[in-house]
């Protein structure tokens, strides 16, 4: 048995204090300070947050690598290098490149999934892929290689239903309302890449889309006569959202509006490319040159090409720009999400009997200790 002491511990719909979290493998629970079992092992929080390990549903790469590179030393390089930010829990996310490469990259996520669940690893759990693509719109591919867009393939992704958690589409392209409807109910599928209009995305969460990809970017704006998929996504309380909240990508004015009109269905991600964690530079994105200057990620000719943002930074900026409470800000990167992709009967939040996947951090997030299934995978 272990206890967490002299901490915050943020739970689902409040924050509990003067107490401990108690935990092996799974938690046990929350009890008062003086309570902690005798012969626990003690871990000091010092005066910090005590969050749920984080899940970050949508990142393609940090510290050099890239999912869709098809490495399995980039998956685990990946997985240990997110853990310094809280993250317990993520799925690499691919991006829109050929069918082979695609292949090759959800076998190399496969072994992650197994790895990752053993006692040796010292990064955060491999949950499945996240297929950003190949079923896009070429107007809007953004950093999207086009020489590999293709139609919804709905044979291709039941064949691989044991790794995809979700998977990007633009529904106005021919023959993707009918991978829709068939992949309906078997997998999250999102919205993305895509310049439907209102009815068109309207018709597709009808037929099955339940999830926006980063909500705001590569798709078609919310106006005062053209609501667009931005429009649907707000104002059908079924579709969840994904927001990069790293002030560039939306503007974090918008941050109340798009936390106040989704709820719980608020996901924080963050589109992280292999510069995460790296310095200023050149880096690749889909096999295009990309330049990272601070916040921004480019390519040559300017177009926004994913992030180096961190989830836990995510987490303080929404809280930072907007009135939520502080369980509020953290569910959109840990419960909401775990929720979305379906593990949140064992992930995503402080309660008994979930995997004790912890995040111990300062008042600004900054993560001092990271947690997976009861065991220490980082340290700062």
């Amino acid at each position: 048995m272990q206890a967490i002491i002299n901490g915050k511990i943020v739970l689902p719909d409040r924050l509990a204090e003067g107490c401990a979290l108690l935990f092996d493998e799974k938690i046990q629970g929350v009890v008062p300070a003086a309570q902690v079992p005798a012969g626990a092992k003690v871990i000091d929080a010092a005066g910090g947050l005590v969050i749920p390990g984080l899940i970050d549903m949508h990142i393609h790469g940090y510290l050099g690598e890239d999912a869709s590179d098809g490495s399995f030393e980039g998956i685990r390089t990946m997985a240990e290098g997110v853990a310094k930010n809280g993250v317990t829990g993520f799925l690499p996310t691919t991006m829109t490149v050929s069918y082979d490469e695609l292949n090759a990259a959800f076998d190399q996520i496969r072994r992650g999934m197994r790895q990752s669940l053993q006692d040796d690893w010292q990064g955060a759990q491999i949950l499945g892929v996240n297929a950003e693509g190949p079923f896009i719109n070429p107007a809007k591919k953004g950093a999207q290689a086009g020489e590999h867009i293709r139609p919804g393939d709905a044979e291709f992704l039941k064949a691989n239903l044991d790794v995809i958690r979700v998977f990007t589409i633009a529904p106005e392209m021919p023959g993707n309302m009918d991978c829709i409807r068939e992949m309906a109910g078997r997998t999250l599928i999102s919205m993305g890449h895509t310049a439907a209009t209102y009815d068109q995305a309207a018709a597709a969460i009808e037929a099955g889309v339940g999830h926006v990809t980063h909500l705001f970017n590569a798709q078609t704006p919310l106006m005062h006569r053209d609501p667009g998929v931005v429009g649907a996504a707000l104002t059908d309380a079924r579709v969840s959202c994904e927001l990069i909240a790293d002030t560039f990508h939306v503007s974090r004015h918008l941050f109340p509006l798009v936390s106040r009109m989704k709820g719980d269905k608020l996901v924080l991600i963050t589109d992280c490319t292999r510069a995460g964690g790296l310095e200023d530079g050149e880096y690749t994105l889909g096999g295009q040159p990309i330049f990272v200057k601070g916040i921004e990620c480019r390519l040559a000719d300017g177009t926004i090409a994913g992030s180096v943002l961190k989830l836990n930074a995510a987490v303080r900026n929404l809280l930072a720009n907007t009135s939520l409470e502080i369980w509020e800000a953290v569910n959109a990167a840990s419960l909401n999400p775990a929720r979305r992709i379906g593990v949140d009967a064992a992930k995503g939040s402080l309660e008994a009997g979930k995997d004790a996947d912890i995040a111990i951090c300062d008042a600004d997030f900054n993560v001092r200790r990271t947690i997976l299934g009861g065991r220490t995978i980082y340290t700062a």
